[in-house]
């Protein structure tokens, strides 16, 4: 990582992988952090995170490392403009859209770590950088 990064988001899969310790994502984490990166997570990524077999005390740990950003109305709007805009809809994609919103919004220049790359990059264009986990 030798770009510079202001914020990185994390969906789902990329705060999973951090908090279940996958090497990859730990050094991405690692170099983010030396670039003094604020970390971000959409707070309905923790309802699509958690399931009857997380490590609730790690992801509690990785929560308490990152910036929440909520869900308001405003953003939910938004979110839905995304998924027009993109071409896409319903559930499957609608956590992706909010995730999508969220790192827009954030200072530049924008990470989003996440194993949907093909959607991150319809729903945030070249204005962030999607990077796979």
């Amino acid at each position: 990582m030798s770009d510079r990064i202001e914020t990185v988001v994390l969906d789902s899969q990329g705060l999973s992988a951090w908090f279940s310790h996958d090497r990859g994502t730990l050094a991405m984490i690692r170099s983010f952090h030396s670039m003094a990166a604020d970390l971000v997570v959409c707070a309905n990524t923790i309802v699509e995170v958690v399931h009857a077999r997380v490590n609730t005390p790690r992801l509690n740990w990785a929560l308490s490392q990152v910036r929440i950003e909520p869900v308001t109305e405003q953003a939910a709007r938004a979110s839905a403009k995304l998924l027009i805009q993109a071409g896409l809809h319903g559930h499957k994609h609608a956590i992706d859209a909010t995730v999508a919103e969220v790192a827009l919004r954030q200072p530049g220049p924008v990470a989003v770590l996440t194993s949907d790359v093909d959607d991150m990059v319809k729903l945030c264009g070249s204005r962030v950088r999607v990077i796979a986990v």
